[in-house]
């Protein structure tokens, strides 16, 4: 499954199937904690196609065949880059799929882009896992309602260059 992955910029032509991905994805989320009101499951289709028009935002997903298995969207700031949304479809999930998705951002930022951000919530300890490997340290948390968000961050540097590939 993961060689066959293809990631690309998501358009308005696929805003259906992106709102269907992630609100697929969430679910499980809004199950563990016992809110199906968070952001990713009740935004609406025209909020979304609003959000893919944005200048400062890149919505890149996975897709396998013409399925459309993942996606992660990108809000450009500055010098930093705030991930969110990383959605993956359930039947596919703990597969390397949201990984791949969560390393090709890197290849949509801009030139000068220091740091990247993520959040995630607190009690969600597979997102939180998936971000320290990818090497996303814990900066603070942040209370929001009755829940709380767990914020990351990865400094970007020499490490993110891509490697000469003489030979």
């Amino acid at each position: 499954m993961d060689d066959q992955l293809r990631i690309d910029v998501v358009d308005d032509a696929h805003a259906g199937e992106l709102l269907t991905v992630r609100r697929a994805a969430f679910v499980t989320e809004a199950q563990l904690y016992g809110d199906a009101h968070i952001p990713a499951l009740t935004q609406t289709l025209e909020e979304l196609r609003a959000d893919l028009q944005r200048p400062d935002v890149v919505t890149l997903a996975g897709w396998s065949g013409t399925r459309m298995v993942g996606s992660i969207r990108v809000g450009l700031e500055e010098d930093r880059a705030l991930l969110g949304r990383l959605a993956v479809v359930p039947d596919l999930q703990g597969r390397g799929i949201g990984t791949r998705l969560l390393m090709a951002v890197l290849a949509y930022l801009p030139e000068g882009t220091n740091e990247v951000w993520v959040f995630t919530g607190q009690d969600s300890k597979q997102n939180l896992s998936l971000y320290a490997k990818a090497g996303y340290e814990h900066q603070y948390d942040q209370n929001a309602g009755d829940l709380t968000y767990a914020y990351l961050r990865k400094i970007l540097g020499d490490v993110e260059v891509a490697e000469d590939s003489g030979g």
